[in-house]
């Protein structure tokens, strides 16, 4: 499970126990341990609020019983719970991904390019491939390897090496280097002489075209 889906567990049983409660505070003895001490971190990020002294006197009073520790979602943390569990997710389901997708994980600069490409299209002359925008929208990111996650077919890899080509023509060959490196796709203008295309214009490594699979 990663860290947004964690958090994202945490704060759903933050909601269902102080619904549940009807005063909207979940008690220490209502939470697994290791949810306690992630809500600790979802504090800092202002998406949770721990019980002050004044909040716990009253809750010892409604529950008959000296309260230490209690939690509730702030609206911070209410909105997060709403969109999370309602955000369109980019992973496909493990058959359709081996069958038609690969994982691709992109780094901070990679996704602000592919971004910017994506953004630009109805501007290009060369198409991308039909979906690329939809991924890169509904791509979740896991922070801690700091890498965005795209599910791609073999089209929208090869529109992205041609949008990290774009990149790398304008200022920076970081990006598309690595992208060959990884996933051993790289576009070349010269392939795509005959069909300007983003697929036509990328070749694969093991095909002539530099970019170790």
């Amino acid at each position: 499970m990663r860290g947004w889906e964690r958090a994202l567990s945490v704060l759903e049983a933050l909601c269902e126990r102080g619904q549940a409660a009807g005063h909207g505070w979940t008690l220490e003895t209502e939470l697994l341990l290791s949810h306690q001490q992630q809500v600790n971190v979802l504090e800092s990020q202002g998406l949770v609020e721990l019980a002050g002294r004044e909040d716990r006197a009253e809750l010892s009073v409604v529950e008959g019983r000296p309260v230490r520790w209690a939690a509730r979602l702030t609206p911070y943390g209410h909105d997060t719970l709403v969109y999370g569990c309602s955000r369109p997710r980019a992973e496909p389901s493990s058959g359709e991904a081996a069958s038609d997708r690969q994982l691709v994980e992109l780094i901070p600069s990679q996704m602000v390019a592919l971004r910017v490409f994506v953004g630009l299209t109805g501007q290009l002359r060369v198409p991308s491939a039909d979906g690329l925008g939809e991924q890169v929208c509904t791509a979740s990111c896991d922070h801690g390897i700091k890498r965005w996650r795209l599910y791609l077919t073999p089209d929208q890899m090869e529109a992205v090496a041609y949008g990290l080509w774009l990149h790398r023509m304008t200022g920076s060959a970081a990006e598309a280097n690595r992208f060959g490196r990884e996933y051993g796709v790289v576009y070349s203008p010269a392939r795509a002489s005959d069909n300007p295309s983003a697929a036509g214009g990328a070749a694969r490594g093991g095909t002539g075209v530099s970019g170790r699979g």
